[in-house]
């Protein structure tokens, strides 16, 4: 199994490009902090490349800005290529499938939390409309 989870903040804003089959994809950064035993004083951070494609990837573009707070579940993805001078490089990347908001952006700046899928075609802000607050929740 190929499952990655982490909660973190953007370093920088996404940055979205586009296939030449007009596939979008975004990529960012995420600083995950370390856990720490309270005789650890410093903070230390591991700085996680993301990858989102197609909607998910436009999500990212248009709803998240560097210092947000998030979740993203997806998978470890493994890749080499060459260089121009033929040396060969290895990426090691998260492909996010699934990302949740843990904050809202400051006042102004328009989107509230919730949940975004891959697999989903569904608008970012119908998240939780579905009860109403004078509603009884059944259970």
């Amino acid at each position: 199994m190929n499952k990655v989870i982490l909660v973190g903040r953007l370093t920088k804003d996404p940055e979205i490009r586009y296939t030449q089959a007009g596939k979008a994809v975004a990529s960012f950064t995420l600083a995950v902090d370390r856990f720490h035993s309270q005789a650890q004083a410093a903070k230390t951070a591991d700085y996680t490349p993301l990858l989102a494609w197609d909607k998910l990837a436009e999500t990212c573009g248009n709803y998240l800005v560097k210092g947000q707070k998030i979740l993203v579940e997806g998978r470890l993805q493994i890749r080499s290529y060459e260089t121009q001078d033929g040396q060969k490089r290895w990426v090691t990347e998260v492909v996010i499938t699934d990302m949740e908001f843990l904050e809202k952006k400051s006042a102004g700046q328009g989107y509230e939390t919730g949940r975004v899928s891959a697999n989903e075609n569904s608008n970012i802000n119908s998240f939780g409309k579905d009860v109403f607050p004078d509603e009884e929740i059944p259970f």
